[in-house]
């Protein structure tokens, strides 16, 4: 049996709410800039709330954010913070270990499979990965869109020692071409990416970023999979708040609306489902925040897998 991992949730609603300034296209970023203070305080709210692995954030220090000048003048020294503050955090919790997981995000944006470019990826993981290895436990490839930005990841992090995880995002249009089958927002399947992270040497293939409504059936696709391979890889969902549909929107346009119907006890039936299905990791991702994660771990306190 596999005991539960609960994962924190989003980052940037909670930093909104605690005062931090968010806006386009910096977003979570300007917190790291303007009040790092406040990054740890999220930090520290998921922890209460009984998350085991906080992330840092680090999701939007890539150009596609902060611009390349800013990347390459000062990009360290925010990446360096950013995994500083969540291993102050979790080091500050005395009656458990907490773990810190070193956000990796898509390079080129999220949603934006198209603009992936294997000639310049590395350079820009490299800065992520080597001013978070002082601070993680593990790494976190996450919000990805093709297996192509997983193994980029993969590739990344291959001499640090320390293990990784890798999270596609999947297309949840509802008008999606032959909905019955898992994709990612490229249109690979999901059963690929499952097949390339059983041979990749992860120990989590998760799911993060998209509607929970359509998470189970890639749970149960990867799980299938998994199994057929005879590997041990772990499985793992956080969801998002999104109102409406993502696919045409860019992720630094604008400021994305939440759903009203999505409360904490919806969201935890939601993750009752995808436990069932075979996850043993759930979290949340934009939009779910620290009360959530609260009731995650009043609802799935004692479940294994």
């Amino acid at each position: 049996m596999t005991q539960l991992t609960l994962l924190d949730g989003g980052m940037s609603r909670e930093l909104k709410r605690l005062g931090a300034e968010l806006k386009q296209p910096e977003w979570s970023a300007l917190a790291l800039m303007n009040s790092p203070e406040i990054v740890q305080a999220v930090h520290e709210e998921f922890i209460a709330a009984g998350a085991d692995v906080v992330t840092t954030n680090s999701y939007a220090l890539v150009p596609f954010h902060i611009g390349e000048e800013r990347f390459e003048a000062d990009g360290a020294r925010l990446i360096a913070l950013s995994g500083a503050l969540a291993r102050a955090a979790a080091d500050g919790c005395g009656d458990r270990p907490i773990r810190v997981a070193g956000s990796l995000p898509p390079i080129f944006g999220s949603y934006e499979p198209q603009n992936f470019d294997p000639s310049r990826v590395q350079h820009y993981l490299k800065v992520l990965v080597d001013n978070l290895a002082p601070y993680v436990d593990v790494w976190l490839g996450e919000t990805l869109s093709l297996i192509a930005e997983g193994e980029a990841v993969r590739q990344a992090v291959a001499g640090t020692g320390k293990p990784f995880w890798i999270s596609f995002t999947l297309d949840d249009r509802t008008d999606r071409p032959a909905p019955d089958v898992p994709k990612l927002r490229s249109g690979e399947t999901v059963e690929a990416a499952a097949r390339w992270a059983a041979q990749s040497g992860a120990q989590a293939l998760l799911f993060n970023c998209s509607r929970p409504e359509i998470m189970r059936a890639a749970v149960e696709t990867a799980n299938r999979v998994i199994k057929e391979a005879g590997s041990d890889l772990r499985i793992g969902v956080y969801a998002n708040a999104f109102e409406g549909e993502q696919g045409e929107a860019a992720a630094n346009e604008g400021l994305h609306a939440t759903r009203d119907d999505l409360n904490d006890d919806a969201y935890s039936r939601f993750a009752c489902s995808w436990v069932d299905a075979g996850a043993s990791m759930v979290g949340g991702c934009c939009g779910i925040g620290a009360a959530h994660i609260h009731r995650l771990k009043q609802t799935l306190s004692g479940m294994a897998v």
